[in-house]
């Protein structure tokens, strides 16, 4: 097939010779990648006129990158590649036995191929559409060098996944938000490049000092809502639903596999957020474009001031209050804004559990195929999934609720960052927190290789 030969001359990261790589190596590599990262993210482009990017802030947070720099596609081509691919594989459109060598082989040939059609995608459209726009006679120019970026990108991806922890996206994901966390506490650097107290922690300070008590009270009310919800995500996400299951030839011993509450993680709201970001992008790109607001959305100084997209973008309602600048179209935006997330992290729940194999027939399917039952049921696959449809399907509905409502709740309320990072960055922190631990305790004790694979 043509598709097989492009596939096998594609630019390919070459993998460890090593079954099982020790700590030092992926602590190595993951630290040559995120320095690499923020070296990228700070190489402006070429040629790029300047036009107002505040507009691509939540964006930018979503995609893991910086717009205006070399990397301004981030994880984008890389995300959207992966969820359709997955979705068309899911859903049977597209056949490939990921269950095999040569099926994994060629899914994730097929995945990079989607990628770079991507890149080459999503650079000519920010360009020519004048998302990034370019200076008179340096539009190619521009578009070169996002396509570039795009594909650095993606080959520093499969470097962290071959050399590093987990995924290049979760870490550009992590590096970028944790980033936005810090400066967003502690910047003393102002939009003129004068020193100025504009992180929250600094004007906080330098308005007790000063004795504005408004000041005060809105840098407070920032700190204090984060770590409110930071404490109420690491909660949340510590509750689960464990099913014992025992081996069939191996009398005595028994697991516990656990649910977790969020049982889709933060998919979902990922979803919806890239869904609203898009939506807004499109509305700034047709405005730049037509000159004109369209009833996606109009935009002064990046931030929608009608059409849908004022509707479903997020007001500080604390600051508003305690400023006194609230009114009673916040009320509605902020319902609707709610709304608009809960409903559609639940829609996207169901969605990503039935195509992404997380499903109760799915699940039991691979249960049983471990040879494991639940102790006390007969072993029969349907039995099974009637027991494990009792707790997927109420983890999928109330997990999908609870994390758009998080998410929600957190933007209006203005914690230091956007609320769908601040989830983002907590979990994926989390997943690198056990992936680092197991590793550090194989190479402590080799024994355990053998039982953690």
């Amino acid at each position: 097939m043509v598709v097989k030969k492009i596939i096998k001359n594609l630019p390919e990261v070459q993998s460890p010779a090593e079954k099982k790589l020790d700590f030092k190596v992926k602590a190595k590599w993951t630290l040559i990648i995120l320095g690499a990262f923020f070296v990228l993210a700070n190489i402006p482009l070429y040629g790029l006129s300047g036009n107002s990017l505040s507009r691509f802030e939540n964006l930018a947070v979503l995609l893991g990158t910086d717009f205006g720099s070399i990397i301004s596609l981030g994880i984008g081509p890389i995300v959207t590649a992966s969820i359709i691919l997955q979705l068309l594989v899911g859903s049977k459109i597209i056949n490939i036995d990921t269950s095999t060598a040569e099926g994994k082989k060629y899914f994730q040939g097929i995945q990079k191929l989607m990628v770079i059609f991507f890149v080459i995608f999503e650079a000519s459209v920010f360009v020519l559409m004048k998302g990034l726009e370019a200076s008179p006679g340096y539009v190619w120019v521009v578009i070169v060098q996002l396509i570039l970026g795009g594909i650095a990108i993606m080959l520093m991806d499969e470097v962290s996944n071959k050399w590093g922890f987990g995924s290049g996206v979760s870490l550009f994901i992590a590096a970028g938000v944790s980033w936005r966390l810090f400066t967003s506490l502690f910047q003393f650097i102002g939009p003129e490049g004068n020193i100025a107290a504009s992180g929250q922690l600094l004007v906080l300070i330098n308005s007790i000092i000063s004795g504005n008590t408004i000041g005060a009270t809105i840098a407070a009310a920032a700190i204090i809502s984060t770590i409110l919800v930071f404490l109420i995500i690491v909660w949340a996400q510590s509750l689960k639903v464990e099913i014992p299951l025992s081996f069939d030839r191996l009398r005595g011993y028994a697991i516990k596999w656990p649910l977790s509450f969020f049982y889709t993680s933060v998919m979902p709201v990922i979803l919806v957020s890239a869904l609203a970001a898009n939506i807004q992008l499109a509305a700034g790109l047709l405005e730049n474009w037509l000159g004109h607001a369209t009833i996606l959305g109009g935009f002064q100084g990046g931030v929608p001031i009608s059409g849908f997209s004022l509707w479903i973008n997020s007001s500080n309602l604390l600051q508003a209050i305690i400023t006194g600048s609230f009114t009673t179209i916040m009320i509605w935006q902020s319902i609707f804004h709610i709304l608009f997330y809960v409903t559609f992290s639940v829609l996207f729940a169901f969605f990503w559990v039935k195509t992404s194999g997380m499903d109760a027939q799915t699940q039991a399917k691979n249960i049983m195929n471990s040879g494991l039952t639940i102790p006390g049921f007969r072993k029969d696959e349907r039995i099974l999934e009637s027991v494990l449809e009792r707790y997927i399907l109420p983890l999928t509905i109330m997990g999908g609720i609870a994390i758009g409502l998080l998410s929600a709740l957190s933007d209006l309320a203005g914690t230091l960052i956007q609320g769908t990072s601040f989830l983002l960055v907590i979990m994926i922190m989390y997943q690198y927190y056990q992936q680092i631990a197991q590793q550090h305790s194989m190479d402590m004790a080799p024994a355990l290789k053998k039982f953690i694979k």
